[in-house]
């Protein structure tokens, strides 16, 4: 299944999406699963699927606003330096363990709106990613059982402020700027994607193709992250984990090469779809 989390005539929501029109599975669960984040922690996908061919009241995918695809996460990780081009092109080390940093979910915006430039900096860069999305949480999590911890897949551009970024050691503020984290355009559930199923991931600024990766050149692998993650804070459901970008990020090309008003910023993963962004001032 393909699941979203919208908005409609001002009420929150969240369905499934088949062909160009969205189930309203908010309605069908009702208080039992009132968000998506409640409905994965449910594991209703199954009991969806069934439910699918005459469930609720379907609207047309194009007249509902999206919303981030996990609205409100409990938590947000994010994977620094997880591939080797990436790794080179900033001079850093290939490291033994998972580079981590946190976003909130405060920074988060959906596929279709606009990427914020914020005004304390021109310096906006572009990190396409994958996002994974905990379906079964838990501790201490074992590399060789994480795939069945999976609720699904979708795409994440971890938009960056590097000046900011790199004030500090600390990578918080450069990662958190309001409207910077792009996620959609939905949730591509696990029993869609094989485990280790070999993903293509690509990023591109105006229609020019600036980052291209498959999942296999990742230096820490999915199971790791959530083996590794779940050692020092439980898991829950709805939980995201970002799981790292490519090299071509735009601070280190010659020349430099930041996104500004009018851009529009596309990351295509090919198992999953293509999160689609503008970027405006703020």
């Amino acid at each position: 299944m393909r699941l979203v989390s919208y908005q409609y005539n001002g009420l929150d929501s969240y369905g499934a999406v088949v062909g160009d029109r969205v189930v309203d599975l908010g309605q069908v669960y009702g208080a039992r699963a009132p968000d998506l984040k409640a409905f994965i922690a449910g594991n209703l996908f199954a009991d969806a699927a069934a439910k699918l061919a005459g469930a609720g009241a379907t609207l047309p995918l194009s007249g509902v606003r999206l919303l981030p695809v996990i609205p409100h996460p409990g938590k947000i990780f994010c994977i620094g330096l997880n591939y080797g081009e990436h790794i080179q092109e900033t001079g850093k080390a290939v490291t033994e363990k998972p580079v981590i940093f946190l976003r909130v979910a405060g920074s988060q915006l959906a596929h279709g709106d606009d990427i914020v430039r914020p005004r304390a900096s021109a310096q906006l860069d572009y990190e396409g990613e994958i996002a994974v999305v905990i379906g079964q949480g838990g501790r201490h999590i074992a590399e060789s059982d994480a795939w069945s911890h999976i609720a699904g897949y979708s795409c994440y551009n971890d938009a960056s402020v590097r000046d900011w970024q790199f004030h500090t050691s600390q990578w918080g503020p450069g990662k958190n700027f309001w409207k910077t984290g792009a996620f959609g355009p939905w949730l591509v559930t696990a029993d869609e994607i094989a485990p280790n199923q070999r993903m293509t991931l690509v990023t591109r600024l105006n229609g020019q193709e600036l980052q291209r990766a498959t999942t296999d050149l990742m230096v820490h692998s999915i199971p790791r992250q959530i083996a590794y993650l779940s050692t020092f804070v439980p898991l829950e459901a709805g939980d995201v984990i970002v799981t790292g970008t490519p090299g071509g990020v735009g601070n280190k090309r010659t020349p430099q090469l930041f996104m500004k008003p009018g851009d529009v910023c596309e990351v295509e993963v090919d198992a999953i779809g293509t999160l689609r962004n503008g970027v405006r001032d703020e």
